[in-house]
């Protein structure tokens, strides 16, 4: 067993401290250390994007990211989303629409889909489609996941129009 090393990272707003072996991986230091268990363990080889996770305002898989490298960084999971106890318009979206079968997937599929809107505001359906290839859903075709990102991507632009300049 290797000493155990302090990490320190903002996740979600809030600042945690802890300690950890050097090879824990950071889904795991999420879900046992700090109790947050919305990140799933899918693959754990970071193919299937079930861990997806917001790392320093980018998507990456919490599965192939040791927690030490966590360390000094900003994050975000889907604990994270809703604000005030409100739903996240992406997440209204998912619920409207059933975007979500058994739910497995659905919080990397959320986080992939937050970075991607961030980034492409106004996509289309084909670039829906692409960009959400990179979350696997046993349970589903994708048709209410792109309906559901669709009309999340229609709520923010919505909400950004009416943000004073």
């Amino acid at each position: 067993m290797s000493q155990a090393i302090d990490v320190r990272l903002t996740v979600n707003g809030k600042t945690y401290e802890g300690r950890c072996e050097p090879r824990k991986l950071l889904v795991d230091f999420l879900r046992e250390d700090l109790g947050l268990t919305g990140t799933h363990v899918g693959c754990e080889h970071g193919i299937c994007g079930a861990c997806t996770i917001m790392f320093n305002g980018e998507a990456a898989r919490s599965c192939i990211m040791l927690a030490v490298q966590a360390n000094g960084a900003e994050l975000g999971t889907i604990e994270g989303l809703a604000s005030d106890g409100k739903l996240h318009p992406l997440q209204e979206a998912f619920h409207r629409h059933h975007g979500l079968q058994c739910g497995f997937c659905t919080p990397g599929m959320l986080m992939v889909a937050l970075d991607f809107l961030r980034v492409n505001p106004s996509p289309t359906e084909a670039e829906i489609r692409e960009a959400m290839s990179a979350v696997l859903c046993r349970c589903t075709g994708y048709r209410d996941i792109v309906r559901a990102i669709t009309a999340a991507a229609a709520a923010l632009r919505a909400v950004a129009s009416e943000r004073p300049a």
